[in-house]
C-alpha cells in the first residue's frame, strides 16, 4: 500500500508540473501533417500513372485499402497503451521487448528519412521562380538553416508546434480552395480518363501512393502529450482521414479536369505551374509560399513524434536515460537533436531514393504492428480497449489483409539497392539491442531504472491515477499483460548477463 500511494502522488506532483497538452484541432493538424500535409507532391502520382485516371482511382481505393484500416488499428492501440511510444509499446506488449525495440529502430529511422524530404520539396517548389536553389552553393546552406531553425521551434514546445499547424495548414490549403473554384469554368471530365498503361511506372506509382498516404500511427508516439487520449486519438483520426483524402482529391480534379497538360509535366513542384496557368501569377507565388508553409508543418509534425518515440524507449528502459531528458519546454531536447541529425545526413539523397527507403523500412514495421494487433486480440481479448475496433477477431484479421497485401506489393517492387540498404538496417537493430542491454547491464551508462522503465510500471502508474481522481476502475487485464512483459524485459537480461 505505500509503495501504491508513492505511485499516486508522484504521479499527481507529475501531473501539477506536466506541459499544456494537445487538444483534438492541434493533433488533428499534427496527424494531418504526418500523412499529408496537402497536395504537395503527388504530382508525381500522374506521371507515374501515366495520366489522371490511375492517380485520382488510387486517392479514393488507396484509402479504403491502406489509410482507414490504419487509422482504425490506431486509434484501438493507441488508446489501450496512451503513453509516449506509441507502436515501441504495442509490439512490446504483444511479442517483448526484442521486437520493440526492433519496430522502434525501423520506425525512427524510416521518420528521419522521411522528414529529410522535406527541406528538399520545399527548395523544389522554390527553384521554379528562383533557380539559384538548383545550385549546390545555395542549396546545402538553405537545407542546413531550415533544419536548424525549425528544430529549434519544435524545442520550444509540443503545444507551440500543434497550434502552429494548425495555422500553417489553414494557409497551405486555402490556395487550393481558391484554384478549384477558378477551375470550375474550365473543367473538361473526359481528361480525368487519360491513362496510356505502356507508360505507368508501377514502381514509381504505388511508392507514392503509399508514401502520401501512410503514417497514421505516427502520432500515436506522443499520445503521453494528448489531453484525453481515449476520446480524443479516435475523433482526431476521423477528422484527419477526411482532410487528408479531400486535399489529395480535390486540387487533383480541378488540376487535371481544367489543363490538358502531358503527364511527363507532373512532376514534384508543379502545382505552382497549375496555379499559374489557371490563376495567374499572384496563385503560383500563393502555392509556392503554402507549400514552404506546408513543408515547415510537415517537418514539425514528424520531428515531434520521431523525438517522442525516443523519448518513450528512454522510459521504457530500452534507451539511454539521456533521451527521457527534457528542456524547460518540456520537449525531449536529446532526442529531437538526435533526429536532426540524422536529417542533415540523408538530405544529400533524391527525392525518389528517400522515398524507396523509408517506404520499405516503414512496411516491414506496419506488418508487425498488423500482427501484434491481431496478436493481442486473440491472447489479451479482455485488455481495457477505451476505443474497439467494431469487429471480433475474424473480422479483425480481415480488417489486416487488404493493407498488408499492398505491403508486400510495396516491398517486391524495391530496388535491388533498397534491399541491401534496408537490410543492412535491420542487421543494424538486432545488434544494438543486446549492446543496449549489456551496457544497461554493466552500468556503463545511465538508464532510467527497470521499475519506471517497462511499459506495465508506466500504464500502472496512469491508472492508479486515474482511479483515484475520476472514479475509474483499474483494468485488471492491461496490469497483467504489462507485467508479463516486465517478466519478458528480466528475463532477457538475465540471459545477457550470463552470457
Amino acid at each position: 500500500m505505500g509503495e501504491e500511494g508513492m505511485v499516486i502522488s508522484n504521479a499527481e506532483n507529475a501531473i501539477v508540473k506536466k506541459n499544456r497538452k494537445l487538444t483534438i484541432l492541434p493533433l488533428i493538424a499534427l496527424i494531418f501533417y504526418d500523412v499529408s500535409g496537402g497536395p504537395f507532391g503527388v504530382e508525381d502520382s500522374v506521371r507515374a500513372g501515366g495520366g489522371p485516371l490511375l492517380s485520382l482511382l488510387g486517392f479514393v481505393i488507396f484509402p479504403f485499402i491502406w489509410s482507414i484500416p490504419e487509422a482504425l488499428i490506431t486509434a484501438e492501440l493507441a488508446t489501450s497503451f496512451p503513453e509516449n511510444g506509441g507502436y515501441v509499446l504495442w509490439i512490446s506488449a504483444a511479442f517483448g521487448p526484442f521486437w520493440g525495440f526492433q519496430e522502434g529502430f525501423w520506425k525512427w529511422f524510416s521518420g528521419v528519412m522521411d522528414n529529410a524530404l522535406y527541406p528538399v520539396l520545399f527548395l523544389d517548389y522554390l527553384k521554379h521562380s528562383l533557380p539559384i536553389f538548383n545550385h549546390l552553393i545555395a542549396r546545402i546552406p538553405a537545407l542546413l538553416g531550415m533544419t536548424v531553425s525549425l528544430t529549434y521551434l519544435n524545442y520550444r514546445g509540443l503545444h507551440i508546434v500543434g497550434f502552429s499547424a494548425v495555422s500553417l495548414a489553414v494557409f497551405s490549403l486555402l490556395p487550393f480552395v481558391v484554384m478549384s473554384v477558378l477551375s470550375i469554368p474550365r473543367i473538361k471530365p473526359k481528361q480525368w480518363l487519360v491513362v496510356d498503361l505502356k507508360k505507368v511506372d508501377w514502381r514509381g506509382y504505388f511508392n507514392s501512393m503509399f508514401w502520401n498516404l501512410n503514417y497514421w500511427d505516427k502520432a500515436s508516439t506522443l499520445a503521453g502529450e494528448v489531453e484525453n487520449p481515449s476520446k480524443t486519438f479516435p475523433k482526431a483520426l476521423f477528422g484527419a482521414v477526411i482532410l487528408v483524402v479531400s486535399s489529395y482529391l480535390i486540387p487533383l480534379l480541378a488540376g487535371t479536369g481544367a489543363l490538358n497538360s502531358s503527364p511527363n509535366e507532373w512532376t514534384d513542384g508543379y502545382f505552382a505551374e497549375v496555379g499559374l496557368l489557371i490563376g495567374g501569377f499572384w496563385l503560383k507565388w500563393w502555392i509556392q509560399a503554402a507549400a514552404a508553409m506546408s513543408n515547415m508543418g510537415l517537418f514539425e509534425a514528424e520531428m515531434s513524434s520521431d523525438a517522442f518515440q525516443l523519448l518513450g524507449m528512454s522510459e521504457m528502459g530500452m534507451l539511454p536515460a539521456i533521451f527521457a531528458s527534457r528542456s524547460k519546454y518540456g520537449t525531449p531536447t536529446i532526442s529531437i537533436l538526435c533526429s536532426a541529425s540524422g536529417v542533415i545526413f540523408l538530405s544529400w539523397m533524391s527525392f525518389q531514393e528517400i522515398l524507396e527507403f523509408l517506404n520499405f523500412l516503414y512496411s516491414i514495421g506496419m506488418l508487425l504492428e498488423f500482427a501484434a494487433f491481431i496478436n493481442l486480440r486473440i491472447k489479451k481479448a479482455d485488455l481495457h480497449r477505451p476505443y474497439r475496433v467494431p469487429f471480433q477477431t475474424f473480422g479483425a484479421i480481415m480488417l489486416c489483409i487488404p493493407p498488408a497485401i499492398l505491403l508486400v506489393l510495396v516491398m517486391c517492387l524495391a530496388s535491388l539497392k533498397t534491399f541491401f540498404v534496408s537490410g543492412a538496417v535491420i542487421i543494424l537493430g538486432v545488434f544494438l539491442y543486446p549492446f543496449s542491454v549489456l551496457v544497461k547491464e554493466r552500468n556503463l551508462i545511465p538508464f532510467i531504472a527497470e521499475q519506471h522503465a517497462v511499459p506495465p510500471s508506466v500504464c500502472l502508474k496512469d491508472q492508479l491515477v486515474v482511479s483515484q481522481l475520476h472514479q475509474e476502475a483499474v483494468d485488471d487485464a492491461s496490469v497483467s499483460l504489462l507485467s508479463e512483459l516486465s517478466a519478458k524485459t528480466e528475463q532477457e537480461s538475465s540471459e545477457i548477463r550470463f552470457i
